[in-house]
């Protein structure tokens, strides 16, 4: 599976420049794997727990939940294809069975069996798809606020193929990553999750969105997502599942858990009210909680 750039895509974010100051640097390594060059953060040690984050993140988003997983055991927190500091692929291998390969090659790399996965919004949805597939077999998942299902409404199926032709002009992701030159704009973009983010969380995505790679990766995922299979298939999931559920997620209704509930054998929804979309952004203790309970075979509970 070749992951060569085309010719004029750009490049990823300066590690020198841009990841001078990067939340948990000391725990960030550089991999080969499926073709790209991966920014994998590795911290702690014990038991693996893989944490994946959403479009339009990077590892930044762990920042302050990373190092509290950390204490017990050991943590994989890789920035997806296109994302962050991790190379951009070529635009098919951003759908979400290519992303899903392309982790699967990146845990090989690093010669690391999952125990327990940690997905937030599309992240869920990679996991879930790589343990569908076989290519992880932890003893149980976390959604956090979890990207599972289709969008609602008519208008839904037209949002892929918008968000293709956005990413297929070249212009677009510069003119993106310009715009967010001004701080008003990412302000009201985080404002529009329902979470309120800290200032130093602030300037980091600001800073990723002011790079044409971040935001042609961003793009690249967006135009080729199709949750339809997935959410076929979840039904024949097997390992426990943990739905972390924000009250005031705006991304993703918090009524879609409910649907999920219903289907999947081995659920538990664990409901987070006052929090947002980036609710283990907010309150990272409250998540590490949850992910020990859930690998302790507990049953975890909203604090």
């Amino acid at each position: 599976m070749s992951g060569a750039l085309k010719q004029g895509e750009p490049d990823p974010p300066s590690w020198a420049e841009h990841g001078r100051d990067w939340p948990n640097r000391g725990a960030s390594l550089f991999v080969r794997a499926g073709g790209l060059r991966w920014h994998v953060q590795r911290a702690g040690s014990g038991p693996v727990v893989l944490l994946l984050h959403g479009t339009g993140a990077a590892t930044h988003s762990w920042r302050d939940l990373l190092p509290l997983l950390a204490r017990r055991m050991t943590v994989i927190a890789p920035d997806l294809p296109g994302h962050g500091f991790t190379a951009l692929p070529a635009p098919h291998l951003l759908s979400l069975p290519n992303m899903a390969r392309l982790v699967a090659a990146l845990l090989q790399a690093l010669g690391v069996e999952v125990d327990y996965a940690v997905g937030h919004s599309a992240g869920a949805a990679i996991l879930a798809r790589m343990v569908l597939d076989g290519r992880i077999a932890p003893r149980g998942l976390m959604s956090l606020n979890g990207a599972l299902e289709p969008p609602p409404g008519v208008q839904a199926p037209l949002f892929p193929a918008v968000a293709r032709l956005l990413a297929g002009l070249p212009p677009v992701p510069g003119l993106v990553a310009w715009a967010a030159g001004d701080p008003r704009r990412v302000t009201r973009l985080l404002d529009n999750t329902g979470s309120a983010i800290d200032p130093r969380g602030q300037e980091l995505y600001g800073r990723l969105m002011r790079q044409p790679s971040h935001v042609a990766g961003a793009l690249g995922m967006m135009s080729r997502w199709n949750l339809a299979p997935l959410r076929r298939d979840l039904k024949r999931l097997r390992v426990p599942v943990t739905l972390v559920v924000g009250g005031n997620d705006r991304m993703v209704p918090p009524t879609a858990a409910d649907a999920l509930m219903a289907e999947l054998r081995n659920a538990r929804l664990v409901p987070l009210p006052g929090l947002g979309h980036l609710a283990h952004e907010e309150q990272p203790q409250v998540v590490a909680d949850l992910v020990a309970a859930a690998m302790a075979g507990g049953a975890p509970a909203a604090a």
